[in-house]
């Protein structure tokens, strides 16, 4: 080989005698470095021990606490054309202040008299309910006339009949005594002849006697003719009585039939007066909804429907009103597995769009710009189309002020805070992929406790 470098291979080279050698196998960074990791490794153990709070993050957006101040569409109950604008966007309006004018487009209701007219009807209708009350009053007269008529009636055909039951108790005393007047002048008949037979009497006797048998007979013969008709009399009397009976009571049904037909009309009529009435307060509410007011004090946000001459069905948008004075809340979503997780009163910190913001989930202390709540509702029901449960946060009063500026419909980052929890089990439980620790807030095991008792 070559001579041509005077090291030696076969023996060590000694770098430091060297200057850049010297430099690079000093041990003295070694000692710093490895203190640097000790004290790194020391303050790592340490920080794993620390607290960390539990939560559970969602995003949401701001509304109002109660519907009736969340931002509402006007629509009109009936179909229209529009008429006059009586406002302009952004304009604010007080509670029944006329927004808009509209006009009919349903040929039912283009007369412009049709109140008037439709009360023209009821009064025409109600005279007539009232003519048949009053027939029905004169038919409720004519039945009491006819239920006296026929008592007095009643009572006379009774009367003959007693009379005629009077008579034939008569009429028979007088057959009797006929029938015995006949039975003795037989008896004397009888004797005279045996007499004239004898020589004591003249058949002149005879012939008396005998005339005078006949004439009884005839008398008693003649009386029993009249005790047949008189029960004839009795007869005619009962079929009289039970005919005054059946006549009088087909004229009191036919008066109750006119009286109860009377009184179907007066109903009907009645049915249809309330009919007009309830017509009539429709057409004077639908002319009321000519004009469209604001149901509450707002701004004009955006008008639906503009222009003038333009029809709309009704139920239709019109226009956008936004409330003066509401109440801020926050509406959040939160998964099925947090759901067992959220309570109501439990705290939450929330990010609101716009608003700069350091946030420290795990330590809501240490974070700026956020902004507390509290949880007012948890929905029962998965909300459609998310997959999420909804949870209502309104503000904490008892935190810093929402920011004045915020308005409904802005976005919202929200972090419910749980239990405290040392930072190396809350990375042991994310490795894992478990859920945080249910538990139960200390109000509801107050409450539980307090029904136990």
């Amino acid at each position: 080989m070559l001579n041509i470098s005077q090291n030696k291979l076969n023996k060590p080279l000694d770098l430091d005698r060297f200057n850049a050698g010297k430099k690079v196998m000093k041990r003295k960074h070694f000692k710093y470095f490895n203190r640097f990791l000790g004290g790194f490794a020391i303050f790592t153990i340490i920080l794993l021990f620390l607290p960390w709070t539990q939560n559970i993050s969602g995003n949401g957006f701001v509304t109002t606490l109660t519907p009736a101040q969340r931002p509402l569409t006007l629509q009109s109950p009936i179909a229209g054309q529009i008429e006059e604008w009586y406002v302009r966007e952004g304009d604010r309006v007080r509670k029944g202040d006329t927004i808009l004018r509209i006009s009919e487009v349903k040929s039912e209701y283009m007369d412009p008299n049709l109140v008037a007219r439709t009360g023209q009807q009821i009064d025409a209708k109600s005279a007539s309910a009232l003519s048949y009350r009053e027939k029905i009053a004169q038919l409720g007269n004519q039945i009491v006339a006819l239920q006296e008529e026929r008592r007095l009636k009643l009572d006379q055909a009774k009367n003959k009949l007693l009379q005629a039951k009077l008579k034939i108790v008569q009429d028979s005393i007088d057959l009797i005594a006929a029938k015995n007047d006949e039975r003795i002048a037989q008896i004397q008949l009888e004797r005279t002849e045996l007499l004239e037979k004898d020589g004591f009497k003249s058949p002149a006797d005879v012939e008396d006697k005998n005339l005078k048998a006949r004439t009884t007979m005839a008398k008693a013969n003649s009386q029993e003719q009249k005790l047949l008709q008189t029960r004839n009399d009795v007869i005619n009397a009962e079929i009289e009585l039970g005919r005054i009976q059946q006549e009088y009571v087909e004229k009191i049904a036919k008066a109750r039939g006119d009286q109860f037909t009377a009184q179907s009309s007066q109903l009907d009529v009645e049915a249809q007066v309330s009919k007009l009435e309830t017509d009539r307060t429709n057409y004077q509410i639908r002319t009321d909804l000519y004009y469209v007011t604001a149901p509450q004090d707002g701004f004009l946000n955006k008008a639906i429907v503009g222009g003038l001459g333009v029809t709309f069905k009704e139920g239709e948008p019109l226009i956008n009103i936004m409330p003066i004075n509401y109440d801020l809340a926050v509406e959040t979503f939160v998964e099925p597995i947090d759901l067992p997780l959220m309570h109501k009163g439990e705290h939450v910190r929330i990010q609101f769009d716009g608003w700069p913001a350091i946030v420290f989930s795990g330590w809501p202390n240490a974070s700026y710009g956020t902004y507390g709540a509290k949880v007012l509702a948890v929905e029962t029901f998965i909300t459609e189309g998310t997959g999420k449960y909804r949870v209502l946060l309104a503000p904490d009063e008892e935190d810093h002020t929402w920011p004045d500026a915020l308005r409904p419909g802005s976005g919202a980052r929200t972090i419910a805070l749980l239990e405290d929890v040392p930072i190396w089990y809350e990375l042991w439980r994310r490795l894992n992929g478990f859920p945080a620790n249910y538990y139960t807030p200390e109000t509801t095991k107050k409450g539980k406790d307090e029904k136990k008792k």
